[in-house]
């Protein structure tokens, strides 16, 4: 059995290939979720990367994740900014390690993004949220049972112990709250909890997270969330409730429905992000 190389040297080799198809280096990197992959419409003279041709990346193989790396220019009011975004993510439950999953946002980071946007679709355990809302997500609970940062560690890419009380940043989320204010669009805050999947969860799992202070559930981020922390790069995310949790609506979640109210959500979503992103990067 060939042994697997080390994460600096698969890294390396992504870092590589990526900066040889690209013209200038990311200032921002974004991760676009279930249904949300048409932000990367917005960006001009885009180059796009589809994953399986990228060394070492995981694939995305779930209906609504497009699997591409797209970079390119996005422009604002406040300027333009080089964005490198995934249209797309693994998932755990897929059977890729935490490792894995975050891979891609590591190649962000790597890339010389100085802030990470990650946004996801996300089922609503607190009971005043409703699909089609925006939420600010301000913490998140892993309850996956992985870690990306499990295993050896190297020094090179951080720190063996990275410190997560601030795991996603104040400073980017006061000014994505204050864009949202200045375009009018509603913009919560919550708590995200990261489960594995791929089932949905019951209500009684729905209840537990409740207790134990969630606002949101879904099956992906925290991972990735993990890994930019690990390399020193801030993090805002956004998550978009398209479903409520099981016990709390008439109908059960279904996946259709995941996709149909990201699709109604996308133009908000990034109208959103075009007034955040130039902004966040000349911070």
């Amino acid at each position: 059995m060939t042994k697997r190389a080390d994460l600096w040297t698969r890294l390396s080799y992504a870092l590589a290939w990526v900066r040889g198809k690209i013209d200038a280096p990311p200032a921002a990197g974004v991760v676009l979720g279930s249904g949300l992959g048409g932000f990367a419409d917005r960006l001009t003279d885009p180059v796009a990367i589809p994953y399986d041709e990228i060394p070492g990346f995981p694939l995305a193989r779930v209906a609504g994740h497009a699997g591409r790396l797209v970079v390119g220019t996005l422009s604002g009011d406040a300027g333009s900014v080089v964005v490198a975004a995934m249209q797309g993510r693994a998932h755990m439950y897929e059977g890729w390690s935490a490792d894995d999953v975050a891979f891609g946002v590591r190649v962000l980071c790597g890339l010389g993004s100085r802030l990470l946007l990650v946004t996801n679709a996300a089922g609503a355990v607190n009971a005043s949220l409703a699909p089609g809302d925006l939420v600010r997500i301000v913490d998140h609970l892993n309850l996956s049972g992985q870690n990306p940062l499990a295993g050896e560690n190297d020094e090179r890419i951080g720190p063996r112990f990275p410190d997560l009380t601030a795991a996603y940043d104040p400073g980017l989320g006061a000014l994505l709250e204050e864009r949202a204010a200045a375009l009018g669009a509603p913009l919560s805050r919550g708590v995200y909890a990261c489960v594995l999947g791929p089932s949905y969860e019951t209500p009684a799992e729905i209840r537990m997270l409740q207790t134990l202070g969630a606002d949101l559930v879904g099956m992906s981020t925290v991972p990735e969330v993990i890994a930019a922390r690990h390399m020193g790069v801030p993090v805002v995310g956004i998550s978009v409730v398209t479903n409520l949790a099981a016990g709390l609506g008439r109908q059960p979640p279904s996946h259709a429905e995941v996709e149909a109210t990201a699709a109604r959500v996308r133009d908000r979503l990034g109208t959103l992000v075009a007034a955040f992103l130039p902004r966040a990067a000349a911070r």
